[in-house]
């Protein structure tokens, strides 16, 4: 494969997640990833103070006016808020003029106080909160080293948040204890009013077991009905009251809009996710020598960012299984998550996502109410357009949703419910 050399103006819309304690947490999940330290995380190693400095420098000179910073773990506020009050600096101590700095953190909240919710506030934080559901499922498997169960104290961090008007949204894995549950999930979360949620199935892997392959812990059938159950109190007659990620990213693509999920895209985003040694990967599970680019310590970002390495990682998702490759709802996902198929090294094949079931399932499922809903969409945007004052587009002219169609054989059809 070529090496390619990008440029500055290339580089401009990387995103960067920091593993920022390790593996470190006072919670004792029995799924985790990092299940080592058993909610005793003893001595915390944060990212050397050096290694940030020198990583946020370059990555703020390559940017174009965006930068963005995802903090993860283990749980990341055991570095102390101290840490992220000198990562807030360096940002803008490097950033150049009129730069957006996004930075987002994901979070068990048990550890959230007034003060923290007070310094996302400031500096404008979206804190992704990990929640299984209400009480008694949550608690099943989201407890501390000692066994008890985590609810109340995520529930008290989510009040600080709250008092503070931060923006958080909620994060549950699906799993046996849930994956039958959707109803009861959905009406809790309308109940405690969270309007911005995303699913993520389950996975029996481990870290610390690199050679050992992952495997879900939910049947792509049973993730497949979870969804349709899901999408049916979603959709909610036409008008959804609240953003549940996975169908938000459906929608995107009926309305030609690019998805922002990764498994939605037609190609994988080029984004850095680094350790907290400052080792550096394409993607979370992708950790592993085969794909290693480097070390933001001890190598520029410039060399980082052109390994040859990270051309080979994004030529996956693009080698379609041929099931894809006439699939009528192939817009929809582009075959998935790379991670998720089933590779043969020996004759060359490929197998589609191995949620490919769940998908089709609720594409097809949902099918019909989406293209209605986006119908619905499209309207109000030309009513927006024409209300502001603006000229209704001519018949030959590119149609204002952005279909690519012309708008005689796109939405000049609604001109008349104006």
């Amino acid at each position: 494969m070529v090496q390619s050399c990008l440029t500055s103006q290339q580089h401009s819309h990387i995103g960067v997640m920091w593993k920022t304690v390790s593996e470190a947490c006072n919670l004792a999940c029995d799924y985790c990833y990092y299940s080592s330290c058993g909610g005793q995380p003893g001595k915390i190693d944060k990212i050397d103070p050096a290694i940030l400095e020198k990583f946020i420098k370059e990555y703020m000179a390559l940017t174009n006016g965006v930068a963005s910073f995802a903090w993860q773990g283990g749980e990341p506020l055991l570095a102390g808020l101290d840490f992220f009050k000198q990562v807030v600096f360096l940002q803008a101590k490097y950033a150049p003029k009129n730069t957006i700095i996004s930075n987002s953190l994901q979070t068990n909240a048990t550890l959230i106080t007034e003060e923290w919710a007070r310094f996302f506030k400031q500096y404008n934080f979206l804190i992704g909160v990990s929640l299984d559901g209400p009480n008694e499922i949550n608690d099943a498997r989201r407890v501390t080293g000692h066994g008890k169960g985590s609810f109340d104290r995520v529930m008290r961090g989510i009040d600080h948040l709250r008092n503070n008007q931060v923006d958080f949204n909620i994060l549950t894995v699906i799993h046996q204890d849930n994956v039958g549950k959707a109803k009861e999930l959905m009406e809790f979360y309308q109940q405690e009013g969270f309007n911005h949620v995303q699913f993520i199935p389950c996975m029996d892997f481990r870290a610390q077991e690199p050679n050992k392959p992952g495997q879900y812990l939910v049947t792509p059938k049973q993730y497949g009905q979870f969804l349709c159950e899901a999408f049916d109190i979603w959709y909610n007659d036409g008008n959804p009251n609240r953003s549940v990620r996975f169908f938000d990213n459906i929608l995107s693509a009926y309305l030609h809009q690019e998805a922002e999920l990764c498994i939605h895209r037609q190609t994988c985003p080029k984004t850095m996710i680094l350790e907290q040694n400052g080792d550096a990967y394409p993607c979370d599970f992708y950790i592993n020598d085969d794909y290693k680019l480097g070390n933001v310590g001890r190598d520029s970002l410039e060399d980082i960012l052109n390994s040859p390495k990270y051309d080979d990682f994004l030529g996956l998702k693009p080698a379609l299984p041929d099931k894809c490759k006439s699939c009528e709802f192939l817009k929809l996902c582009h075959g998935g998550c790379p991670r998720n198929r089933a590779w043969s090294q020996a004759d060359e094949t490929v197998n589609p996502d191995y949620f490919c079931e769940s998908y089709m399932k609720v594409y097809k499922h949902g099918h019909e109410r989406m293209e209605r809903l986006a119908e619905n969409i499209k309207l109000q945007w030309l009513r927006n357009h024409l209300k502001a004052g603006r000229p209704k587009p001519e018949r030959n002219d590119f149609c204002l949703c952005g279909s690519g169609k012309k708008f005689k054989k796109c939405c000049e059809k609604f001109v008349q419910m104006v």
